[in-house]
């Protein structure tokens, strides 16, 4: 008895010391966010062929997670989860934006508003796509509420996706570079008289649209909307990764000298696939393979220049992408038939807009340089947990409706993983329950007509047990009756409780 309670002594110190520690020290924050990156795109998932070393040098020295998710399927829902710790499906705005105002209520508890409270120093850079403004957006003008207003210090971002207008760059709440002389009017109505737009000037474009992405043109690129004016505001496609990488760096060489938190969002590989000439034909896979080289490129430089500046050992990084991946989502960029025997998907049913597993399980990788140990973890994490987690770990008290405390299991190669979990895919929602997943019956297509993925839409519900059959071939509905009425009841009691 004796023993044990010296044991007992000297566990309950160990974890009162590493809390005390984390309240003194607090880490630096860095959540690396790629934007369409597939289960099976990182190499060191060894389920595809595309190779990223820089990745896999993070994930080799930290924990990789076999079953880490995304809230939701698309970007917006997905980004105001990991920032807000809420299910997207109960903010009705929560949806893929398109020129649209801020999602997240000023009031609303954020990651960063959060971190802001305990004293750190907060950024972004990269793509935005949460919406801007709370009212008809002024391009021309300092635009509030933004990232600033829910929590950041500082923002360097594009608006919404780089395949929508406005072409610009915004930091802070102002357009960079504008001239006044010049100022920007966008619509995502009608277009501009005299502007040319893919429709009807395809002689102007270097990159052909397949669908919906017709609108003005801007560095030969077509896109969703329409724009006049902002010319020398305009940012340049194949300079993208480099602009946001040195953004990052600057950021972090600024703040350094205190606790930071960095929302490090990537624009690859997401349409339009613009990769910088230098990374041009590296994947041997097009544009897509391209653009995952050239943002594994990036990690690995935003890598280097912690430990150059000797941020390492107290920064934690957190790797993960807003959902599954797309091939064709709405340009000719050769995504579909160069793709040989990379699978994106990692073997999962279905990609980007699907309740399948590969909508929303994703890569999810924590390093903390010895701290976390390498291993490989299958337990259940999702984003939604961040806040919480985060919170938890540095001490704060602040807690989010929908997000669980999986510090342990995130940041400490301890612990288990959440039971159960709510995924979206545009506005409809599945369940995860332990190895058990419920898709409730939906209206519409089976598979999307342009990107050709599987969207979990059917007639009768979907019951799979991932344990035999994480490809989701196997409906047990008919089988498991009593599975599946025990799956449908704890699935309503969670939808159904809106407050």
């Amino acid at each position: 008895m004796r023993n044990l309670f010296v044991l007992s002594v000297v566990f309950l110190f160990s974890v009162t010391s590493c809390k005390d520690e984390n309240k003194s020290n607090p880490p630096n924050i860095i959540i690396i966010y790629a934007d369409d990156l597939g289960y099976g795109d990182v190499s060191s998932y060894g389920l595809g062929t595309l190779n990223t070393p820089n990745i896999d040098k993070i994930a080799n020295q930290g924990t990789r997670f076999t079953s880490g998710y995304s809230s939701s399927a698309t970007c917006s829902p997905s980004r105001y989860a990991l920032l807000t710790g809420t299910y997207p499906w109960r903010n009705k705005r929560a949806k893929i934006l398109t020129g649209a105002n801020l999602i997240i209520d000023t009031t609303e508890m954020t990651l960063p508003k959060m971190l802001k409270n305990s004293g750190y120093q907060t950024g972004i850079v990269g793509k935005w796509h949460l919406g801007l403004g709370d009212s008809k957006i002024n391009y021309n003008q300092k635009i509030s509420p933004g990232p600033n207003e829910v929590g950041f210090d500082h923002s360097f971002i594009m608006p919404d996706t780089q395949d929508r207008v406005p072409t610009v760059y915004i930091e802070n709440g102002k357009v960079v570079n504008l001239d006044p002389k010049d100022p920007i009017e966008v619509s995502f109505e009608k277009n501009f008289e005299g502007q040319p737009t893919g429709k009807e000037n395809p002689e102007l474009l270097s990159m052909m649209w397949h669908h919906g992405h017709n609108g003005s043109i801007v560095n030969g690129v077509p896109r969703i909307g329409f724009m006049k004016g902002g010319t020398l505001a305009q940012w340049s496609d194949i300079d993208m990764a480099d602009e946001f990488l040195n953004q990052a760096k600057k950021y972090i060489s600024k703040v350094k000298d205190n606790p930071f938190f960095l929302f490090y969002t990537l624009q690859q590989p997401h349409v339009p696939r613009t990769p910088h000439p230098r990374f041009e034909g590296k994947s041997g896979m097009g544009p897509r393979g391209d653009a995952i080289i050239e943002a594994d490129w990036c990690i690995g430089e935003l890598y280097a220049h912690l430990e150059e500046n000797k941020l390492l050992e107290n920064t934690i990084l957190i790797l993960s992408s807003d959902n599954g991946p797309v091939l064709n989502d709405g340009y000719y960029d050769d995504a579909v038939e160069k793709i040989g025997d990379h699978t994106p998907s990692g073997g999962l049913r279905g990609g980007k807009y699907s309740l399948f597993e590969a909508g929303t399980r994703v890569p999810l990788i924590t390093y903390w340089k010895g701290k976390i140990k390498p291993q490989v973890a299958d337990e259940t994490v999702s984003q939604i947990d961040f806040l919480n987690s985060i919170a938890a770990l540095i001490g704060s008290q602040t807690r989010s409706k929908d997000g669980v405390d999986l510090s342990e299991v995130l940041f400490k190669n301890s612990g288990t993983g959440r039971s159960e979990l709510v995924i979206e895919a545009q506005t409809k929602t599945a369940f995860r329950s332990q190895n058990w997943v419920l898709i409730p019956p939906y209206a519409g297509p089976e598979k999307s007509y342009y990107t050709n993925v599987e969207l979990g839409n059917s007639e009768n519900y979907q019951l799979f047990d991932l344990d035999t059959d994480q490809a989701q071939q196997n409906n047990l509905a008919k089988s498991q009756p009593e599975k599946l009425n025990q799956m449908i009841k704890r699935y309503q009691e969670i939808i159904g409780s809106k407050e």
